[in-house]
């Protein structure tokens, strides 16, 4: 299997580089995994695609502004650093933007109350930055740091919040699960009304997410962990749905990651604090959700591959191919998919 065969032609302007002014009113693309049919609709109708009974899961991380600039204090070099993952208070696996410069005890001053040293070279110009601040880490992060848009998006943004879903909740993602930004407070109302359940899981989205594939063969792929948390009520909710056949609904790849990570390892839900590595891709047997919603995603992806496992190849490069021609709005702020 090649990286190669997840590749689709896609114009860049139909990379959305800001989102919709009313979530809720984005296109939706309906996908129906037995039949293989295409339906074009708007995410506000897939409440007529919910049943009563169902359990939608979301991811309910939220974005830290985690990129920081800063200059290398031998040098005054400037530097860039994305914080990736907490690996203890004070310390963070980073992507650094010109790595060659940040060596082992490199130190960097990013503003009069937050400094940083290098403690640990990794690969791939990721580092392991030990920061000292005057004040708690996160309100100087947020004095200093931006909202780390991914790079196809060239337009600033006129909100953060934009980049926050509705229901976000816990710091400590560098992305975004953007499946979730479709959603607003009036249309989580109209769901719980119609007798779905929803609960959160929680991951904290790292370099695993978005990682580009750089090798050919797809299974030599490594995906970086990304720490993901269930609680006990999710997961004795998730086990009764299962057990009563009735459907589990995932909103975004992230969620469907965490559900597919802790099924697989225990063969039930169960509450867990952990980290997950798992890259899912055809051939992958699917233990855990029913259906997914989601977003267009790039080409060559690790999340492509991921819907293309659920649903087929063929049948989601088409819907993509079909995306494209009906001008659908791609990747963060872009259009939804529901896959049933």
């Amino acid at each position: 299997m090649r990286t190669s065969d997840f590749d689709f032609v896609l114009p860049k302007g139909l990379i959305a580089q800001e989102p919709l002014k009313k979530r809720f009113a984005s296109k939706m693309m309906v996908l129906d995994r037995k039949n293989k049919t295409i339906e074009h609709k708007h995410f506000y109708n897939i409440i007529d695609y919910l049943q009563e009974g169902d359990v939608l899961v979301r991811n309910n991380t939220k974005v830290i502004p985690a990129r920081i600039f800063g200059t290398k204090e031998e040098t005054g070099a400037h530097v860039e650093v994305l914080l990736l993952k907490q690996i203890q208070d004070e310390k963070w696996e980073c992507l650094t933007g010109n790595a060659r410069v940040i060596k082992l005890g490199t130190e960097i001053t990013f503003s009069d109350t937050l400094k940083g040293t290098c403690v640990e070279v990794k690969e791939e110009g990721i580092r392991i930055i030990k920061f000292e601040s005057d004040g708690v880490f996160l309100e100087e992060l947020s004095k200093i740091g931006e909202m780390p848009l991914p790079p196809y998006i060239k337009k600033k943004l006129a909100n953060d919040e934009n980049y926050q879903t509705v229901y976000a909740k816990y710091n400590g993602s560098s992305a975004a699960p953007t499946a979730g930004l479709h959603f607003n407070d009036e249309l989580i109302e109209q769901i719980k009304n119609k007798g779905i359940t929803i609960v959160d899981v929680t991951l904290h989205i790292g370099l695993g997410t978005f990682k580009p594939v750089k090798v050919d063969d797809v299974k030599k792929h490594k995906m970086h962990t990304e720490e993901f948390i269930m609680n006990e009520e999710t997961a004795r909710i998730l086990n009764t749905a299962k057990e009563e056949g009735r459907r589990i609904i995932a909103v975004g790849t992230t969620s469907t990651r965490v559900l597919e990570t802790v099924m697989n390892k225990y063969n039930k839900f169960i509450a867990t604090h952990e980290e997950s590595d798992i890259f899912i891709y055809p051939g992958y047997k699917f233990k855990a959700i029913d259906c997914l919603i989601t977003n267009f995603h790039l080409p060559k992806s690790t999340l492509l591959m991921l819907i293309s496992a659920f649903a087929g190849k063929e049948y989601i490069l088409d819907s993509y191919n079909e995306a494209v021609k009906e001008k659908y709005r791609f990747f963060s702020f872009g259009d939804s998919m529901f896959i049933k």
